[in-house]
């Protein structure tokens, strides 16, 4: 297995060309098994580690986020990303001390957004989301570490689509430091095209959590560096499991087995994986 300071190096080369696919595991097994897919990174999910542990999307102590961060970087050979939400505190004091435990996990990356929480006002005021992002990237530096910071503004996804506002967010947070930018909810080809030209040269994440018309190809074209998928790898194996549950509980049927993923391949994989990791 790569060392950590490898993996932090390998994560910030697949940032300066091309566009790479950074999907979002919520356990061992499927990091494990994205991991054999080809992917070079992987990156946590908020949303899917909270539902596995029976919490609601962003309601996860901050301990507990950490185990399961430190969990997901052990376990994969490749890059990890932390979706890191707003880093577990509204001051800046408060997230730079998160950001510097979020670092001591292994983490290749991690990611700050500027969601409060509250929907009356969903978005920290400028200068607060301002100054979130300043800590977190004196947090890093101050770590020593090479840990890239991905800078989000939530208007999008928020109830806030404000495109003039979401640029104005991105600028300022590449000012203070942040090495990748992303504003998920953006959708259309126009969306990520402004986006991306208004943060050139640094590079863009952006999330295709949903069916879409866009391939990786397209995405690439348009200049954007990263794509990831959030919670949706995460919800499509809960829906799956909540119909096949509400076949039998409503109806009696067990045909919601159908598409079942058959455990003897299940079972190869994972006693293949096995092989290829350090001894326990």
């Amino acid at each position: 297995m790569p060392s950590i300071v490898e993996k932090r190096h390998a994560f910030r080369r697949l940032h300066e060309t091309g566009c790479f696919v950074i999907p979002n595991p919520w356990d061992i097994g499927s990091a494990r098994y994205l991991q054999h897919l080809g992917f070079k990174a992987l990156a946590t999910t908020s949303l899917g580690y909270a539902y596995a542990a029976g919490y609601a999307d962003g309601e996860v102590p901050l301990g507990l986020m950490l185990d399961h961060i430190a969990e997901m970087v052990e376990a994969s050979d490749v890059p990890v990303n932390a979706d890191f939400e707003g880093g577990y505190a509204h001051e800046p004091e408060g997230v730079a001390e998160n950001v510097m435990a979020c670092v001591g996990t292994g983490v290749a990356g991690l990611s700050i957004e500027d969601s409060t929480g509250d929907k009356a006002v969903p978005l920290y005021p400028f200068d607060q989301a301002l100054a979130r992002i300043r800590a977190a990237r004196e947090a890093i530096d101050k770590t020593g570490e090479d840990v890239m910071l991905t800078a989000r503004t939530e208007g999008f996804i928020r109830g806030r689509p404000d495109m003039d506002e979401t640029i104005r967010r991105l600028k300022a947070f590449a000012d203070a430091g942040a090495d990748c930018l992303y504003a998920p909810g953006i959708k259309t080809r126009e969306e990520i095209k402004v986006v991306v030209e208004s943060v050139a040269p640094k590079p863009v994440n952006i999330l295709i959590g949903w069916p879409s018309i866009l391939s990786v190809q397209d995405v690439a074209a348009l200049g954007a560096r990263r794509i990831s998928v959030g919670g949706s790898l995460a919800r499509s194996a809960w829906g799956g499991f909540m119909r096949a549950a509400r076949q039998i509980a409503d109806g009696g049927s067990f045909g919601g087995f159908a598409d079942a993923a058959p455990a003897g391949d299940l079972n190869a994989f994972f006693r293949e994986d096995r092989k290829k990791r350090p001894a326990e």
